[in-house]
């Protein structure tokens, strides 16, 4: 009998099991159940993302609560004060959301363990600041960011607001894998319903005045709010929550939203994938865009910690912002802001991931400010934040993702569309005093430090055995690095696994400066980056592609000879 086989007979003969999920699985054809029951959902720092149905690999209440009972036990492994401290549990919108929180605070009370849980949906940022504000060990959030709706997740942050990092994820995952699935010690009639409270509202408001803080002028959005009209959509999401009273509070008069996206709804029904750096999230926001001359759009996903906006351009049609461009303009913003206001903060620095535009770096070069390259994941920049917090030196001013994460100041550790939100809108009221869209900003942007753009593709791996089919395809390009791409030679070659920086010019081998981490990157004669490296979310390899000159023409025209190559080699 095949071990799926056996996983399933497990779950249809356990006593823990409800009828109805029994009934579900013995409705599954063969093909779901192979998929639902063959393995187990990998722990990593990224916490579980997964299809909810029943099964050892998919998200339900039944893994939710193992996943919950490895978190307690690494926990309580740190003593009775770590278990008083806590967790603060937050869910997004999606469907399944609200039960699998209470199902993990159910498990945390059963084990000991002291819960805050949030009476509704709320950011992930909000979760963040809420595990700094209490004071907790960690936190939990139910959420699968942008996917689409069949998924859900579950995130686990450490006392430092930020996700955790591999030593306490492996810790956590060799815990899991320790334990029943069906163990009676955490089951639901165990629940200590004195241990579970509601977040304070407190916690909110304290949030709100976090995000409001971050304002560098405070007078702009006042001063332009009659000519400021900004059309907003949470996509379904958890930004309603907090999104427009933050661009109330700041001054904004003139804010617009898709009534039609508002209300929170697991099944986005207009929006399938619900994504900001999809075009398409913006159809019925373009449309109100249209029908009252505004000339900004923000879309929050579903929940808020990325952001993606659409600006019209000079023909006056609506085009889409990069997580790169947006990051590179928030950033000369911020600069130029603090300088022209004095207030430019002792020793500042700058966080962006290593595949994030080098726009951003040049910009910081330019102007003084130390920029601080991190792997991929917002958690490291959290941590960068923290080690400067701890060293006693130096000034945060910004951290961003290609990916459309964005964070300015230090009161949450992840990114924060909420706080993107409000910026976005100071900067384009900036821009709108001074007769400026913020497209006429971008223009300005690449006249000032010359033209760059990225680009990113993926090659998907489907069916079974994914995770060691992309590990096979990382270790062919580790064997067989290429000499050329693009029409251009590599002349360094980064191994962030083995830690390695070779350059072919010189011969020279020397250190990456970063933890190790499974991703490649090829640099070519013209400074060209191409970084390969496997998704640890879903089973895909990803290819960034970046670069900068003078003209945009040839520019765009190295890009797509180097993607051209890409994908020949990885078979794209």
């Amino acid at each position: 009998m095949t071990e799926y086989i056996i996983r399933r007979d497990a779950w249809l003969s356990s006593d823990v099991v409800d009828d109805g999920t029994k009934r579900e699985i013995l409705a599954m054809t063969e093909e779901e159940t192979e998929a639902a029951f063959s393995g187990k959902m990998t722990f990593g720092t990224a916490g579980l993302r997964a299809v909810m149905t029943p099964g050892d690999a998919r998200m339900n209440v039944y893994t939710v609560a193992r996943a919950t009972a490895g978190l307690a036990r690494v926990i309580a492994a740190e003593g009775d004060a770590a278990k008083a401290a806590g967790v603060v549990i937050a869910h997004d919108s999606r469907n399944n959301s609200e039960l699998f929180a209470r199902r993990a605070a159910e498990v945390l009370s059963a084990l000991g363990i002291r819960v805050y849980l949030f009476a509704e949906l709320r950011p992930t940022p909000v979760l963040s600041f809420a595990v700094r504000q209490l004071g907790c060990t960690a936190g939990i959030n139910i959420t699968a960011s942008h996917n689409a709706k069949e998924y859900n997740g579950y995130k686990v942050y450490w006392r430092d607001g930020a996700q955790i990092g591999p030593k306490e994820a492996s810790a956590i995952s060799d815990t899991i894998d320790s334990l029943s699935l069906f163990d009676t010690a955490f089951a639901p009639d165990k629940t200590d319903e004195s241990l579970i409270s509601p977040v304070p509202a407190s916690v909110d408001e304290a949030y709100r005045e976090a995000v409001l803080a971050q304002r560098i002028d405070k007078t702009l959005i006042p001063r332009a709010a009659d000519r400021l009209t900004v059309v907003y959509t949470p996509l379904y999401g958890t930004g309603s929550t907090m999104v427009p009273e933050v661009l109330r509070r700041a001054g904004l008069k003139r804010l617009l939203t898709v009534d039609e996206q508002m209300t929170p709804d697991g099944n986005f029904p207009t929006t399938p994938y619900p994504n900001p750096e999809n075009a398409d999230v913006f159809t019925l926001g373009v449309k109100m865009a249209e029908a009252y001359h505004s000339d900004l759009l923000i879309a929050t996903d579903p929940d808020a910690d990325r952001c993606g906006t659409m600006v019209r351009d000079s023909a006056g049609n609506f085009r889409t912002l990069t997580g790169n461009q947006m990051g590179a303009l928030l950033l000369e913003y911020i600069i130029e802001s603090y300088r022209a206001t004095g207030t430019m903060p002792e020793a500042p620095y700058a966080v962006k991931s290593f595949v994030t535009t080098e726009l951003a770096a040049r910009i910081c070069r330019a102007n003084g400010i130390e920029m601080i390259n991190v792997l991929t994941g917002f958690k490291y920049i959290g941590e960068a934040i923290g080690a400067h917090e701890r060293a006693g030196h130096g000034s945060f001013l910004f951290g961003f993702e290609e990916s459309y994460g964005y964070l300015k100041g230090t009161y949450a550790r992840d990114k924060d569309a909420v706080v993107a939100t409000m910026l976005i809108c100071e900067m384009a009221a900036y821009y709108a005093l001074s007769g400026m869209s913020l497209f006429d900003a971008l223009e300005a942007l690449y006249r000032k430090y010359g033209f760059y753009a990225e680009t990113a593709f993926s090659v998907a791996i489907k069916g079974l055995g994914a995770a060691e089919r992309m590990a096979a395809i990382m270790d062919r390009l580790r064997e067989s690095a290429p000499d050329e791409i693009g029409g251009e030679p590599v002349v360094r070659v980064l191994d962030y696994r083995a830690k390695t920086a070779v350059d072919r010019t010189i011969g020279s081998v020397s250190d990456t400066g970063l933890p190790a981490a499974d991703a490649l990157r090829f640099v070519t004669s013209s400074d060209v980056q191409i970084i390969v490296r496997p998704s640890g979310t879903e089973p895909k390899v990803k290819i960034y592609l970046m670069a900068g000159g003078e003209s945009e023409t040839a520019v765009r025209e190295t890009l797509a000879r180097c993607r051209r190559d890409m994908e020949a080699l990885l078979g794209a």
